[in-house]
């Protein structure tokens, strides 16, 4: 699209907003400027309504004008999926930024859309409490792009995903009108298939606004152990931590290209989070120490400050391997084929990093990327596929433009269309960025 049309409608949008509240991309920090390069090079700015009021009546005005809304919080996940083709405005939720309410002796939070998951775990700490979601970028990653992307990490082992912590909910949708699900206490369920509906439907249906979390106290203490050797021997001690009575919080397991780039040996890795009381943590280590030593693994204990560090290392590698520039992939499959399948994608993407959560199957890969053709990355889709999974593409070179994204063979697309008529019958949010074109 032309430029002068472009900065027509940056010009409109600033009347509505007000100038301030407008920033041109050449003004923005590069990291940024390259995901909106990939996500949508037709853009000229970010709007950041500074009130719900302010969001509700630009998207009723976009969907006037039938804009395209690109929607979005701090963009650490803009350049995951297709790019949106065509003009478009992008809104950011990050000035919603306030917790509405901390029910500590509920243990449930409030909060807007904008609120950076950091900011919020270190007011959640003063009460001893935290909200146990471990996602991708969290130290500026927002609640509601933690939720549209429905980005749980490695404390799904325990806690389960975004879905099973989120008990609130509040929107706006295409039309600029505001809704909302659930409410502030736990066993509200009412609006439930709603707040499923809008976790990891990446702005396709409506802009979040606000929402309310159930949190877990804050564990007394906090110890890891890291596994490192031969696939077999790490599938043996995964099956015997699984038939025994142990309770890690976070269960994964790690490519050898992983592995070595975090300095932890060479091999396949296996890494185990215990919290809880002190005994109870120390006796669970010992357990999986022996475990592997039988096995003929070798194990690292992480302690204190140790544990933090380790933890954010594995994130930090990942995000870095997975920036703008370079291919990033969520994959699924059977829990019981995880190492398995590591294994078989270490062999078809050597210089990829690889993790599975153990419980769940779900897990991330990423790679350069020159690291792996198109035609490598369809095998290594069609291996998930074939062990009762899929790949989701989010990041990949522009060149790859006949592989989809998505790459979902599943039955539920009709039914997907049509949510997606009712909640936005003009495609006007995050356009051709979904499953199947959505």
């Amino acid at each position: 699209m032309d430029s002068w049309i472009m900065s027509a409608i940056a010009l409109q949008v600033a009347q509505q907003i007000g100038a301030e509240h407008v920033v041109p991309w050449e003004s923005l920090d590069p990291t940024l400027q390259a995901q909106r390069q990939i996500a949508a090079p037709n853009v000229a700015a970010i709007a950041y309504p500074p009130t719900l009021e302010a969001l509700r009546d630009l998207v009723a005005y976009a969907h006037h004008h039938r804009w395209a809304m690109l929607p979005m919080g701090q963009g650490t996940k803009l350049h995951w999926g297709p790019p949106l083709q065509g003009e478009a405005i992008a809104i950011s939720t990050a000035k919603l930024n306030q917790v509405i309410d901390h029910a500590a002796g509920d243990l449930t939070v409030t909060a807007q859309a904008g609120v950076k998951l950091a900011d919020l775990q270190q007011q959640l700490a003063q009460s001893r409490q935290f909200l146990a979601i471990a996602p991708h970028y969290s130290a500026s990653a927002t609640l509601g792009g933690i939720v549209a992307t429905a980005d749980t990490g490695s404390l799904r082992q325990r806690y389960g995903g975004v879905r099973d912590m989120l008990i609130g909910i509040s929107f706006v949708r295409a039309d600029g009108q505001v809704a909302k699900a659930g409410g502030r206490v736990v066993k509200n369920v009412a609006g439930y298939d709603l707040m499923k509906l809008m976790t990891g439907a990446y702005g396709t249906l409506g802009i979040l606004t606000q929402m309310t979390f159930r949190l877990y106290p804050l564990p007394e203490t906090s110890e890891t152990v890291v596994l490192v050797g031969d696939s077999a021997a790490i599938a043996t001690v995964l099956h015997q931590i699984r038939q025994s009575s142990l309770s890690p919080v976070a269960l994964d397991v790690l490519s050898p290209s992983y592995v070595s780039a975090l300095g932890l040996g060479q091999g396949t890795g296996l890494v185990a989070r215990f919290q809880s009381i002190p005994v109870s943590v120390s006796q669970q280590m010992a357990q999986v120490t022996a475990l592997a030593q039988a096995a003929g693994l070798s194990s690292d204990r992480f302690q204190n400050q140790d544990d933090v560090s380790l933890w954010q290392r594995l994130q930090e590698k990942w995000d870095g391997a997975a920036a703008a520039s370079a291919i990033a992939c969520k994959i699924g499959v059977l829990p019981a084929h995880g190492v398995a399948s590591l294994d078989a994608i270490a062999q078809m993407w050597p210089a990829s990093l690889g993790l599975i959560h153990a419980g769940s199957g779900l897990g991330w890969l990423s790679g350069e990327i020159d690291s792996i053709t198109a035609t490598g990355m369809t095998q290594v889709r069609s291996h998930c596929v074939a062990h009762g999974g899929f790949l989701s593409l989010l990041s990949a070179p522009p060149s790859w433009t006949g592989l989809d994204r998505w790459g979902y063979a599943g039955n539920a697309l009709p039914q997907m269309q049509a949510i997606k008529a009712q909640f936005d019958p003009h495609h006007l949010l995050n356009p051709g960025r979904f499953v199947g074109g959505l």
